[in-house]
């Protein structure tokens, strides 16, 4: 369901964007104009093409909402750690000869240490 919403919803901002470029300016916006006037300019294609502005907008709205109320459902109170079922990522979960389940030793993981906290010699294993 959250896909199909989150593919509408593309398609809608695709039109969106289409619908907008090709409306015609107005001339009021960044001082350029879009040319004289006159009874006859053209103004009932602006008309139809705000009303679609308008449609597509609210139903841009919606399908944000939507998307909204999906994502609130499935995070309803769980942790991302909490859906992948394993507990705190703290040093708890090093065993005692210093590797963590699933990623092996944990000097391997991390970089080498710099500056004065740097030991002289590289340890032997």
């Amino acid at each position: 369901m959250e896909n199909v919403v989150l593919i509408i919803h593309l398609l809608l901002a695709l039109a969106l964007i289409g619908v907008v470029l090709l409306q015609r300016s107005e001339g009021g916006g960044l001082g350029m104009g879009g040319g004289g006037g006159g009874a006859m300019t053209g103004r009932a294609a602006a008309t139809a093409m705000g009303k679609m502005t308008w449609i597509l907008a609210i139903a841009f709205i919606i399908t944000s909402i939507t998307l909204t109320v999906i994502a609130a459902e499935k995070s309803a109170g769980a942790s991302v750690i909490d859906r992948l079922g394993g507990g705190s990522a703290s040093t708890d979960a090093v065993d005692d000869d210093n590797t963590v389940p699933g990623l092996g030793d944990i000097d391997t993981l991390l970089p080498p240490p710099v500056g004065d906290d740097a030991p002289l010699t590289p340890k032997a294993d």
